[in-house]
C-alpha cells in the first residue's frame, strides 16, 4: 500500500507541530494486516502555512505570476528554502519510520514533471540557470561561442544576464532554450536527491 505522499499539513498541522498518532496507527494496522507499505514524503504538496510563510516556495509561471497553492506541485525546485524545509520533514519521518518493518520502499515526491511544474522562473532558478551555465561552459565567451550568439547581436557579457529564454520577440535561440530545459531536469535531478 502507497501513502503519505500528500500528508504534510497532517504530518505538521502547524510550524514544528507534528502529529504522528494517526499515521503511527495507520502503519501498525496496514503492518498488523500483513500489507507491506511504501511510504512517500510530503514533498508534493507543501502546506499553506508553510507557503504562507515563505512564499519564495512559490513557481513562477513565464508571466511572473505565481503558481498558488490549492492543488498540487506548488512549489519551485529551485527553491532553497523549500529544499531545507524538505530535508526537515523528510528526516523526522525517515527517523520514525525508517525501520518499521511494515516499510519495504519509499517513494520520494510524486509524480515530478506532472501538470507542467518543471520550469520555474522566480529568482532563485533564474539565478540558479546563471550559475549552471557558468558551470557548463566555464566562460561568457564559451557560452556566446557555443550558442552561435554573434547572430542577431545576442552576446551576452556575464553569466548573470542571461535570462530564461521566455517573452522574446521571434523564437529564442535553440541552443538558449535546449539549456534551459536541461538545467530544469537537473533541478529535478537534485531536489530528489535531498
Amino acid at each position: 500500500m502507497r501513502i503519505g505522499e500528500f500528508a504534510w499539513s497532517r504530518i505538521e498541522p502547524s510550524p514544528g507541530q507534528l502529529d504522528w498518532v494517526w499515521l503511527d496507527r495507520g502503519i501498525d494496522n496496514l503492518h498488523q494486516a500483513g500489507l507491506r507499505i511504501v511510504l512517500g514524503t510530503p514533498t508534493a504538496t507543501p502546506p499553506k502555512w508553510l507557503i504562507d510563510a515563505k512564499p519564495d516556495i512559490l513557481a513562477l509561471d513565464a508571466h511572473g505570476r505565481p503558481r498558488n497553492f490549492g492543488s498540487s506541485r506548488h512549489y519551485c525546485f529551485s527553491s532553497t528554502s523549500y529544499r531545507l524545509e524538505c530535508a526537515r520533514i523528510i528526516k523526522a519521518l525517515a527517523r520514525r519510520y525508517g525501520t518499521h518493518p511494515a516499510i519495504k520502499a519509499w517513494q520520494t515526491d510524486n509524480e515530478y514533471g506532472c501538470q507542467d511544474t518543471i520550469h520555474s522562473y522566480s529568482a532563485a532558478a533564474r539565478q540558479g540557470f546563471g550559475i549552471w551555465l557558468a558551470h557548463k561552459y566555464g566562460t561568457i565567451s564559451a557560452l556566446n561561442e557555443a550558442w552561435g550568439n554573434v547572430f542577431w547581436s545576442m552576446e551576452y557579457r556575464d553569466f548573470s544576464e542571461i535570462d530564461p529564454p521566455i517573452e522574446t520577440v521571434t523564437e529564442a535561440n535553440p541552443s538558449h532554450r535546449l539549456d534551459w530545459a536541461r538545467f530544469a531536469s537537473d533541478e529535478v535531478v537534485a531536489f530528489n536527491r535531498i
